[in-house]
């Protein structure tokens, strides 16, 4: 808890050099290396001993969105033992949101009230730059649950006196009709948010083009309409270079190349990343 015990907004670090970010769709947890972004600072939330009922400190963190990040019972994959992890505002607190660090090292683990870690991903997509809660199997992936905890605000000393007992309903952020007030959290300084660009949801295709599952859980924000700097930013996010940008026909399922810019508005896109070496991309010649 000695990470944590001074810090009111922290940056988590993975093993791949990338950070915890909360995506702008205020739902889905990713990794990225801009650790500048102000979706990777998590506001620390300590959990009241009162609360927990127990000598072990457990912290939440809190995102830019108000989120709270989450251990779902989601799982990633069908056939796998990870399961997702999302940013979510509870209509009430439970455990799902409360996470023990431990520390190893000058790294820390974070671990759930059932004894999963806080993983961060690596390896081809869909695993690429995912986030879950698991318990490591295999030697390979057992440090991908050390993170590096970079304090960037540091929360005021205080002294709380005796009589005074910590509000677990106070402490959160409250909902009404037209969405989350975020304005009850003393530590929530982040201006109101403007999401600008469009909303671009990809998934990287197989030799053959094929795509297991759907496009949720790899999207990003992108300005303007340019195909080229949208290939460049896809270049990155996949790690992947030669690619080209896709669309499905919704008549006959059936890929085909985008070749001109995208269009004027600030629509949500859904695109196909595949290998210009790949069988169905040469298809297109």
């Amino acid at each position: 808890m000695e990470f944590f015990q001074r810090a009111k907004a922290v940056r988590l670090k993975s093993r791949h050099d990338k950070y915890l970010v909360a995506e702008d769709d205020e739902h889905h947890v990713t990794q990225d290396r801009n650790g500048s972004s102000p979706n990777a600072r998590w506001f620390v939330e300590p959990v009241p001993v009162s609360v927990a009922g127990e000598a072990a400190h457990f912290l939440r963190l809190r995102s830019r969105y108000g989120g709270y990040l989450t251990a779902s019972n989601e799982p990633f994959l069908l056939g796998m033992t990870g399961r997702k992890v999302f940013q979510t505002i509870p209509d009430r607190f439970d455990s799902s949101i409360e996470w023990e660090p431990i520390g190893e090292g000058f790294q820390v683990k974070l671990k759930t009230r059932y004894g999963n870690y806080l993983r961060a991903n690596g390896g081809l997509p869909p695993w690429r730059n995912s986030v879950t809660h698991d318990v490591p199997s295999r030697t390979t992936t057992q440090d991908w649950v050390l993170w590096d905890v970079e304090i960037v605000e540091v929360a005021p000393a205080s002294s709380p006196s005796p009589a005074t007992k910590p509000s677990m309903v106070d402490s959160r952020p409250t909902r009404s009709s037209s969405g989350p007030n975020l304005e009850s959290s003393e530590s929530f300084s982040a201006p109101p948010h403007k999401v600008e660009g469009r909303a671009i949801y990809y998934v990287v295709a197989d030799d053959d083009g094929n795509v297991e599952g759907g496009f949720e859980g790899h999207s990003l924000t992108f300005n303007g309409t340019s195909l080229e700097e949208l290939t460049h930013k896809l270049q990155e996010e996949t790690e992947l270079s030669n690619i080209i940008i896709c669309s499905r026909n919704p008549l006959n399922n059936k890929l085909y190349p985008l070749r001109l810019q995208l269009p004027p508005n600030n629509a949500t896109m859904h695109v196909v990343v595949v290998l210009e070496s790949s069988k169905v991309a040469k298809s297109f010649q």
